[in-house]
């Protein structure tokens, strides 16, 4: 049987059993309608999550597979008139039966500190509706959420979000920057007894081809140091048991499943191999509505060549594939589950310590050891 994980602790009235490979966040205005629907129906079909990215739930994505529902720093789909967060409307979706967890977006590998940009000549009638902005104008999101100031707000908004959503497993996602605040978040955790049922770990090597190029490049920990960091924090406050730990960044081979579960994820998500499966050839246009192959674009010319039924078979053989190819590398190693996976398979004691005094000054390795 394919692995899976189960997400959800004893906060959580609603857990989810996940795929340790799903579709990473990707929103429709950034992604054709058509792209949208190619990866929820092979989503549905292999039985994995698709997360909606920070651009809302579209009918685009009600093609039967499992959602993961992000909410950004505009609040798309649950939006105020004012910008603001919309409990009511984000309860209301929240109930959706396809909607499996929440996760809010706090920064992201491609651009952290720096919110998403929508431009002008993506965002038509149809988009705006759906996220609740005037159409035609350059939607820009605030770089951090209006009402979290600190920690505490963080861990209140979201536990206000795991009741909202009647007990559905509830995250967030980040780049991590400086590892001084998240140590602090986590002590924020421990001291109010508040903590998410997952964190989402993106690197600093995530792309977009809407991304200013400096953050793209520069801005960032790298994802194999950030998932130790990540993972050790929590084991030393002993969290890690209520807290799953999912990699996202550059996730393309079953190789590289395991090594993320081997530096501390529990799962993958992948966002530039299910775009490869559905047909994008990285013409990098992706921001000016002109995508070549129909992935990026809102352009209906240009969309249409995408043919949904064949890119949905796909993106489902990419994730079947690459999962099997994950149970023969088990199966050489001697172990039936990804859960099986040790640090030392991948990494010897010397190669870890050089990582760990690359990325992490003295300071933050007394806190965290």
């Amino acid at each position: 049987e394919f692995p899976r994980v189960t997400i959800g602790n004893g906060k959580c009235k609603q857990p989810y059993s996940a795929s340790v490979l799903n579709v990473s966040a990707m929103s429709y205005g950034a992604l054709s309608k058509n792209a949208i629907m190619a990866l929820n129906q092979g989503a549905k079909r292999g039985n994995f999550y698709h997360n909606t990215g920070e651009g809302a739930i579209s009918q685009y994505h009600m093609q039967g597979g499992d959602l993961v529902w992000q909410i950004g720093t505009g609040y798309f789909g649950c939006r105020r008139d004012d910008g603001g967060f919309d409990p009511d409307l984000f309860k209301e979706k929240a109930a959706l039966p396809e909607v499996k967890m929440i996760e809010l977006k706090v920064s992201q590998g491609a651009k952290p500190g720096h919110g998403g940009v929508l431009p002008a000549i993506k965002n038509n009638e149809e988009i705006a509706k759906i996220r609740g902005v005037k159409p035609h104008t350059t939607i820009i999101s605030p770089p951090s959420h209006r009402d979290v100031k600190g920690p505490e707000d963080l861990l209140f908004f979201i536990q206000k979000l795991r009741d909202l959503s009647e007990g559905k497993p509830v995250g967030f996602k980040l780049c991590v920057g400086r590892t001084e605040e998240f140590i602090d978040l986590v002590e924020k955790m421990v001291s109010l007894q508040i903590w998410p049922d997952f964190i989402t770990v993106d690197g600093a090597e995530g792309g977009t081809g809407a991304a200013p190029l400096e953050f793209s490049d520069s801005v960032g920990l790298p994802l194999e140091p950030a998932l130790i960091f990540v993972h050790r924090t929590l084991v030393k406050y002993k969290l890690r048991e209520e807290v799953k730990v999912i990699a996202s960044g550059k996730v393309l081979s079953a190789f590289s499943i395991l090594r993320m579960r081997a530096l501390g994820a529990d799962i993958c998500n992948s966002a530039r191999a299910f775009m490869f499966s559905v047909g994008c050839i990285q013409a990098l246009r992706c921001n000016n509505n002109t995508c070549p192959t129909g992935v990026a674009t809102t352009n209906k010319m240009l969309t249409k060549g995408l043919v949904v039924s064949d890119k949905a078979e796909r993106a489902y053989r990419f994730h079947h594939n690459t999962i099997h190819a994950v149970l023969e590398l088990l199966g050489a190693c001697g172990l039936s589950h990804t859960e099986d996976i040790t640090i030392d398979m991948f990494v010897k004691g010397d190669e870890m310590v050089a990582l760990t005094n690359k990325y992490f000054p003295d300071s933050v390795l007394n806190r965290v050891d």
